[in-house]
């Protein structure tokens, strides 16, 4: 069976400018029936730059590849290759920035925020909150797709200006918000731009999306914008992290993957089958961060015997498990919610809930160090 991808690694930190690098390119485009495509990971001590070859590179020889300019590893690839994924004995940690925030699979981030925005009052209570606890990330729906077609929409466009505007007021960096359409990529981008872009926005695809392909794709080719990418909730993992290589195969690399639960009856009595479980997985078989959506997965605001909430108890075992990203509802006044009330968590609990999951990040980092630990035993 032949080869039909090839991946040159070339030296850390290789200057793309260099007489060396331009050589190189210079071989790869007259090579007959073989595209190219060029790739960067930023990662915690360097810059490495991957060249990924695509079409018949079974004709070429591997000692030759190595001697390019440039290059120093090469690998082939007999299998579909995700740019997403990870090369065998591969453990780096890579990590992207956007907005002075920093995602990365070895680091935290809580986005905690409103399901669905509804009035300017409770996403500045909602914000200001944030801010006092030392938090730049937050959730704002402004598009809500749902099940029954009579339900709240969300209020779209009309609501980005102040949305926006208001995070500007207390220091939020970033904004997690869902899209539906290519449509409302360009209504965010006209909102930031009319209000002095005085915050980021980090586009999430939802789990009836994730196989929205043509929606993918228009997503994928804006690289001004990371993409949170939702699970599908009725398809495989394996599915699903395709669907993410087709974002990184258009051209937006800077993508999270989202883990909010399983639609199944065995999930009972929550509102899916919680899939944080796969937490390490996807870190192991991708270089994408990986955020658990806990109040999606639970649905709930139900607590056990212990008096724990469900949806605290699974947030916990995502951390602990080494999740990058809890993305979770919160609202001034639940009861008022216009999506998700009842399991939306309290202005009052957000400490409470900040705390909780600062123990739960401090049992992973005792985690690693144990490993470590205990490393020359295996």
């Amino acid at each position: 069976m032949g080869y039909n991808n090839m991946i040159l690694i070339l030296s850390p930190d290789v200057d793309v400018n260099s007489q060396d690098y331009q050589k190189l390119i210079a071989y790869l485009e007259k090579l007959p029936q073989v595209k190219f495509r060029t790739h960067q990971e930023i990662g915690n001590q360097q810059t490495l730059t991957e060249i990924y070859l695509i079409g018949d590179t079974a004709i070429l020889p591997l000692d030759d590849m190595k001697q390019l300019p440039c290059v120093e590893r090469v690998v082939r690839i007999s299998e579909e290759y995700r740019i997403l994924g990870r090369h065998k004995d591969d453990h780096r940690s890579t990590h992207f920035e956007y907005n002075g925030v920093r995602f990365g699979q070895d680091n935290l981030n809580v986005f905690a925020g409103l399901c669905a925005v509804d009035n300017p009052q409770h996403v500045e209570q909602m914000m200001q909150a944030l801010q006092s606890h030392g938090q730049v990330c937050t959730r704002m729906g402004a598009y809500k797709p749902r099940t029954n077609p009579y339900s709240f929409q969300g209020h779209g466009k009309e609501c980005l200006p102040y949305v926006f505007e208001l995070a500007g007021k207390y220091g939020i960096k970033v904004i997690a918000m869902e899209v539906t359409h290519e449509s409302h990529v360009a209504e965010i981008h006209a909102a930031l731009e009319q209000t002095g872009n005085p915050t980021g926005v980090m586009l999430q695809i939802g789990t009836r999306n994730t196989q929205n392909f043509e929606l993918l794709k228009s997503v994928g080719r804006q690289t001004q914008f990371p993409v949170l990418l939702k699970r599908g909730f009725g398809i495989t993992l394996e599915e699903s992290l395709n669907a993410a290589e087709y974002l990184a195969s258009e051209g937006n690399t800077r993508v999270i993957f989202g883990l909010r639960g399983m639609k199944t009856n065995m999930a009972d009595p929550h509102r899916n089958f919680v899939d944080f479980a796969h937490v390490p997985v996807v870190k192991r078989l991708t270089r994408m961060p990986v955020c658990i959506d806990p109040s999606h997965s639970v649905g709930t605001r139900e607590r056990g015997s212990d008096n724990i909430l469900d949806v605290m108890h699974v947030t916990a075992q995502g951390i602990i498990a080494g999740a990058n990203m809890v993305l979770v509802d919160f609202h001034p006044a639940p009861d008022k919610a216009l999506v998700d009330g009842p399991q939306a968590l309290t202005m009052a609990e957000l400490p409470y809930f900040l705390e909780d999951v600062a123990i739960a990040e401090q049992a992973y980092k005792d985690r690693l160090q144990l490993v470590k630990k205990y490393a020359s035993t295996f």
